[in-house]
């Protein structure tokens, strides 16, 4: 079992039966796991429904809306304990492109990433339907993040990654301290320390037509204290790989 894309979720009934149907209709096969955090509006609901037409998909329910970071470690125990070789992370209001994940898949299976994010920010600035106000929040949270971690990547807090099993086993996503948005930092600062090859490939990011953004000032006023403190934690850290391929 090769791929498995963990979407969490939390009021998404607009977009999650396009979603499914869009990624199990793409030419590389992917496995699907929904993470919904007891949504009101019959997310999950509508997820169970379609499992009987496509096998692909997996749900997990939990008591309530426990964060992003708990839910992708949920996802990642789930993908390691299944055995899958690449995991990937995706919104579930269509931001990202399914399209884009044979290419993370391309990067990481063929042209030997170990981790590829689909980058916002790489080739430009290339987000549609964000007022001003919010693409340089997020494009300058960005260069905040390259300042104080001295990484390279241009898209540090993208939600649409593939990790290579190996990267997750050896991150050990029950060690990482941040539970917000800034989650998907620590989980590059993570990878990078530990010298694995990450890449970066050019994508469109479009805002939702479906649903509600939960994004808001707030986390990312929390991601900017979270990194200040996450590299500070790490000048106590020694950085070793455990798991090899």
């Amino acid at each position: 079992m090769p791929n498995l894309v963990i979407i969490p979720t939390y009021k998404e009934k607009e977009n999650i039966e396009s979603l499914v149907k869009a990624i199990s209709s793409l030419p590389v096969p992917f496995d699907i796991l929904v993470i919904d955090d007891n949504s009101p509006d019959g997310t999950a609901a509508i997820v169970k429904n379609l499992a009987p037409f496509y096998p692909n998909l997996h749900l997990i329910e939990r008591s309530g809306k426990l964060g992003l970071g708990t839910a992708y470690i949920t996802g990642f125990k789930w993908a390691l304990d299944k055995g899958y070789t690449y995991i990937y992370e995706m919104d579930a209001d269509f931001s990202h492109n399914p399209d884009d994940l044979v290419r993370l898949y391309t990067a990481c299976n063929n042209q030997g990433a170990d981790v590829a994010i689909g980058s916002r920010y790489i080739s430009g600035v290339n987000v549609v339907n964000w007022p001003l106000s919010r693409v340089l929040m997020s494009y300058f949270a960005s260069v905040y993040v390259r300042m104080i971690t001295r990484m390279k990547i241009m898209d540090a807090t993208a939600g649409f990654v593939c990790y290579r099993k190996e990267v997750i086993e050896n991150i050990r996503p029950d060690q990482i301290k941040s539970k917000g948005y800034c989650f998907q930092i620590e989980m590059k600062f993570t990878a990078w320390k530990l010298r694995y090859k990450i890449v970066e490939i050019p994508i469109i990011f479009t805002d939702r037509q479906l649903g509600t953004s939960k994004m808001t000032g707030g986390i990312f006023n929390e991601a900017l204290w979270g990194v200040l403190r996450m590299r500070v934690r790490s000048w106590f850290i020694r950085y070793k790989r455990g798991v090899t391929a």
